[in-house]
């Protein structure tokens, strides 16, 4: 396929809070587009105002894809992802709309443009296992053990990215192969989009800035009752889409864990964490047009009209 026969997407990318969203809705409107949500969180429903889902009036302006998927309780994988994604560009194309991508989940945005590993499925009593185990011995150890049966698996990652060291585990415990060894057979099958990637550049101190602002605006329109909602709903604590952020830790608050000033701390403290994760998965992606927004709005639209004619 050559680029003529590729589909354009636009993907506008950066940490949380840096003002994605809003300038994909800008952009969208500019050019008569759609948006399809490439964050992890976005798809369960229910779950709004901690994930910063578009506004009832963003949705009037330019149509959204990919929110409010599946209940909190449901599974969604980068694979999911993939297949949704795939499909959702495929009709926004063939409608002859513009397609703008808008989200912080790395993961997603590479399995859509790259593919996935093929490994195996999960196993939930092997990872109860590891998991206890982590808990026992601590993250050192498991990362230790991956260095025996899998170094090139071990050597990529840190002991407190327990989450991939349990999948590494598990794999070679469900297969008796290195988990990196999936990794060097997987070949990609070729971009089946050409794509103009735009990155929202701040400095860390305004974006760190915007971080607490907006929990704050989110707490102000009803996180708490909104987590209440859930819980009384019977959503356990336990789950992923309740461990994500804001959420996990307005549990703990309301299982009298901690006080709200303390959760609302840890809240600010773990979003600015997560921000520099995905700024650090980012900035490996030299194909980023990083640029300052709003400033810079004219120029971005420049490039994008360019991008799509």
């Amino acid at each position: 396929m050559n680029d003529q026969e590729k589909i354009r997407l636009v993907l506008v990318v950066g940490p949380t809070a840096s003002g994605k969203s809003e300038l994909a809705l800008r952009l969208a409107e500019r050019f008569g587009g759609e948006i399809v949500n490439a964050d992890s969180v976005q798809v369960y429903r229910g779950m709004d105002i901690g994930t910063a889902k578009p506004s009832a009036e963003a949705l009037q302006r330019v149509p959204h894809h990919l929110l409010d998927l599946v209940t909190p309780d449901q599974g969604f994988s980068a694979a999911d992802f993939r297949v949704e994604a795939s499909r959702a560009i495929a009709d926004i194309h063939r409608r002859g709309k513009p397609v703008f991508l808008v989200g912080g989940t790395g993961l997603y945005l590479k399995a859509l443009l790259q593919g996935l590993v093929a490994s195996p499925g999960g196993n939930e009593a092997i990872r109860s296992v590891l998991q206890m185990q982590a808990e026992l011995e601590g993250n050192e150890a498991l990362l230790q053990r991956l260095a025996l049966i899998d170094p090139e698996s071990a050597a990529r990652l840190h002991p407190n990215d327990l989450q991939r060291i349990i999948r590494a585990l598990e794999v070679f415990m469900l297969t008796g192969r290195p988990f990196s060894a999936f990794h060097g057979e997987h070949g990609f099958a070729g971009a089946d989009y050409l794509t103009l990637k735009i990155g929202i550049h701040l400095n860390r101190a305004d974006l760190y800035q915007r971080i607490d602002e907006r929990v704050e605006q989110m707490l102000t329109t009803g996180l708490l009752a909104e987590v209440q909602g859930l819980l009384r709903e019977g959503y356990s604590s336990e789950l992923k889409a309740l461990r994500s952020l804001g959420y996990k830790q307005l549990c703990a608050h309301l299982a009298e864990e901690c006080s709200l000033a303390e959760a609302v701390r840890l809240i600010k403290r773990d979003t600015r964490h997560y921000a520099k994760r995905q700024l650090t998965w980012f900035n490996k992606d030299s194909a980023i047009n990083w640029v300052e927004y709003p400033a810079n709005f004219a120029t971005i639209c420049s490039t994008v009209m360019e991008f799509l004619a």
